[in-house]
């Protein structure tokens, strides 16, 4: 089968495709014939290298699979079975095929659209987790960075249901303050050195909550913006500057919490099935809307890279086999 892979570190253009096996699922694994796979910005990161999330050469992309199973691994899960359409987390997903975990596959109707069904295995799912860590009162404020990328914008849809007063989206570009207007948030620049003003204009007394996957110094200004028993979550460092928390910063009552999506799967299985299957309900409902950005063949992955790190995309980036 095909397979993206980078054999060195570097720009979109170390990406290529692969002539690999059809993996084999293993324990608890089932196999996937891909019909769309949705990027993740980390992988850009992992692929110009140099991070502390290096993995070994030659690398792959992570992404959220959709399509349907047509093997079973040993022990899969009852009810599972060859022929469901089902999106997952996949560790190498921009292929053919995908073996992938069968404990959190996310059931897709036949008649769904599977670019936007991409964010029903992961990122939806992570998004509503970060807010439910958030602990966002009704009538409370709320700060989402990178809010109108795949997590971010859905993020958005999602802190409507907690009643606050104000959600507030950031993002570095005109287009995609826009964007953040559009889904009925106040937007703030992130490239303005003073935004956290702008944002102390929208929420004066302070905000209950920051979610941040930016880290460095955007998380410290974050953090400086939070008011007493508000939180700070941190859910990953696309700067690559991993946050460090001074002790003194916490003593008015602040919190600061970490969310992963695997490790709250692994601590919390029960809550992390009702999280997937609340963020499905509410997309086939139409309360949550995912906006994909633009979908390409599996052999311009590189163009989803170069529009990643341009940090110009609105929602989700796709590829199809």
């Amino acid at each position: 089968m095909r397979a993206v892979r980078y054999h060195r570190h570097g720009g979109p253009d170390v990406l290529q495709l692969d002539e690999v096996a059809v993996p084999e699922p293993g324990p608890g694994q089932v196999l996937i014939e891909a019909e769309a796979i949705g990027a993740n910005a980390i992988d850009t990161v992992r692929r110009r290298g140099g991070t502390p999330w290096d993995r070994p050469l030659p690398g792959a992309l992570t992404g959220e699979v959709v399509g349907r199973i047509t093997a079973l691994g040993p022990e899969t899960p009852p009810g599972v079975a060859v022929g469901q359409r089902v999106a997952a987390l996949a560790e190498d997903a921009f292929a053919e095929y995908a073996a992938v975990d069968a404990a959190f596959l996310a059931p897709i109707p036949d008649d769904a659209d599977a670019a936007e069904a991409t964010m029903m295995a992961m990122t939806g799912p992570l998004a509503y987790r970060l807010l439910e860590s958030a602990h966002v009162p009704v009538g409370g404020a709320v700060v989402i960075h990178s809010a109108a990328g795949t997590i971010g914008h859905l993020a958005v849809q999602l802190a409507r249901s907690y009643e606050p007063k104000t959600i507030i989206g950031t993002a570095s570009s005109p287009h995609r303050l826009d964007f953040i207007r559009s889904l009925g948030a106040e937007a703030v620049d992130l490239t303005d050195p003073d935004w956290p003003a702008k944002v102390r204009e929208l929420a004066p007394d302070g905000v209950d909550a920051v979610l941040d996957a930016i880290g460095g110094k955007v998380f410290e200004q974050g953090l400086g913006l939070i008011r007493p028993v508000g939180t700070m979550v941190s859910y990953g460092a696309i700067t690559t500057e991993l946050p460090a928390v001074p002790a003194g910063a916490l003593f008015g009552f602040k919190s600061v919490t970490g969310v992963a999506i695997m490790g709250w799967r692994n601590a919390r299985p029960e809550a992390a099935h009702a999280d997937l299957a609340e963020v499905v309900r509410r997309w086939q409902t139409g309360d949550l809307r995912p906006v994909v950005h633009a979908t390409h063949p599996l052999a311009e992955v590189a163009k989803i890279h170069e529009t990643l790190d341009a940090r110009s995309s609105l929602g989700r980036l796709v590829a199809t086999p």
